[in-house]
């Protein structure tokens, strides 16, 4: 009798990204349905929520505690020196006790949002490079991925993606990307979003009050690149915001304000405090399922955070995106409503508005579109999930051939 397969995943879970902790929990699914008897843990950004909500052992990606906090002063600039050295350790450790470790989705090989070469990219690298070291197959699954200008951590990102023993991208864009950046993408696969492989209703009528409208916001300061303009770009896209939930509430339209990350609060807070209306509130989601359940009751979403658009476009809610990257105009590509995005560094509030009228003038025929659209994206990942066993699992692929096989010619 063969030892069971011993798995870890790995990534920034658990630490507030609603996003994030959708792509773990689709891969969890996945395991717990196709390889049950595997021995799963984590090393990530919050274990004890991964452990909580999980029920998976997990360890913390970091052994310096402040390293996603400005180092100003000595003692942390030095801490967090000492870290790195400790986490190399950390990591190989880690990763030479397994026979597999999956990234699941996530953003890992892009940085559309302000990124530091020695945070997350160098502990990618790390993950990537003992996993070569030790013969474990490191497998970046459904991942995204953007060029990036940064020297430093466009070199840390290209290793760590040459380094991985599997990789799948979710879009077309993110394979483009890293072709771009000199990895040899020929072998690698494009699928749908993990999160498209969450159990969720479709929308079907609104249950909701009649003309809720769901606005997803989030806490955005612009790109890697755009550090030199981050607070005008936020107070645009703040006022934008703002102006565009006050009309929808002096029409009487009722408005729901979701998140995707604890760093959104902020910004609800703002646009209720601007915004005084008993039709304005918001909601507290604390997975992808419970913004799934607030979406599904709505007539029409607007959304910025991209697993926000994700889970709106999955329970066939016609929706406007706030894009800020590429991957969310692909996205609504994808999804068959490429005309209804606008771009977060600049909204204009009347533009938004008229968006906005127009997308709900063919709500009935969106819905359709995205009924269609669901069903091809859920054929698409039963695939994609066919190929990681084959990749990842040989022997239980194997073992699922031989049983095909027998049931066919009995």
């Amino acid at each position: 009798m063969r030892p069971p397969v011993r798995v870890g995943v790995f990534g920034l879970l658990g630490s507030g990204n609603l996003g994030n902790d959708g792509s773990l929990e689709a891969v969890l699914g996945y395991l717990r349905a196709e390889h049950p008897d595997a021995i799963v843990d984590a090393l990530c950004g919050g274990p004890e929520v991964v452990t909580a909500r999980y029920g998976i052992p997990a360890t913390r990606l970091h052994w310096y505690r402040g390293e996603y906090r400005t180092a100003s002063r000595a003692g942390s600039i030095a801490g967090k020196g000492l870290g790195k050295l400790v986490d190399a350790v950390r990591t190989a450790a880690w990763v030479r006790r397994h026979d597999v470790v999956i990234v699941p989705g996530m953003g890992v090989l892009e940085a559309t949002l302000p990124l530091r070469p020695w945070g997350f990219p160098y502990a990618l690298f790390l993950l990537c490079a003992s996993g070569r070291l030790f013969g474990t197959k490191v497998a970046l699954v459904g991942v995204g991925a953007a060029a990036i200008r940064d020297r430093a951590t466009r070199a840390l990102v290209r290793r760590s993606a040459r380094l991985a023993a599997y990789r799948s991208y979710r879009d077309t864009l993110s394979r483009d990307a890293m072709r771009e950046m000199g990895v040899d993408t020929a072998r690698d696969e494009v699928h749908p979003d993990l999160a498209f492989a969450l159990p969720t209703s479709p929308a079907g009528a609104p249950s909701g009050p009649p003309g809720l409208v769901c606005v997803g916001v989030m806490d955005f300061h612009g790109g890697n690149d755009d550090r030199a303009r981050a607070e005008e770009i936020h107070r645009r896209y703040l006022d934008g915001t703002i102006r565009f939930v006050r009309a929808l509430a002096e029409e009487g339209r009722p408005v729901r304000l979701l998140t995707g990350d604890a760093c959104d609060a902020t910004v609800v807070a703002a646009i209720l405090d601007a915004v005084d209306s008993p039709l304005v509130t918001a909601a507290e989601a604390a997975s992808l399922a419970d913004l799934m359940t607030e979406m599904a009751a709505a007539d029409t979403v607007v959304a910025t955070r991209y697993h926000n658009l994700i889970c709106a476009l999955k329970t066939g809610t016609p929706t406007l995106a706030l894009t800020y990257a590429a991957k969310s105009d692909s996205l609504m590509a994808r999804m068959g409503l490429d005309t209804y995005c606008h771009p977060a560094r600049e909204v204009d509030a009347d533009r938004l508005l008229e968006q906005f009228r127009a997308l709900e003038k063919r709500s009935a025929e969106l819905r359709r579109t995205l009924s269609e659209r669901n069903a091809a994206v859920t054929r698409q990942l039963e695939h994609h999930f066919t190929a990681l066993t084959k990749a990842l699992f040989p022997k239980a692929a194997q073992a699922h051939a031989h049983a095909h096989a027998r049931q066919e010619t009995s």
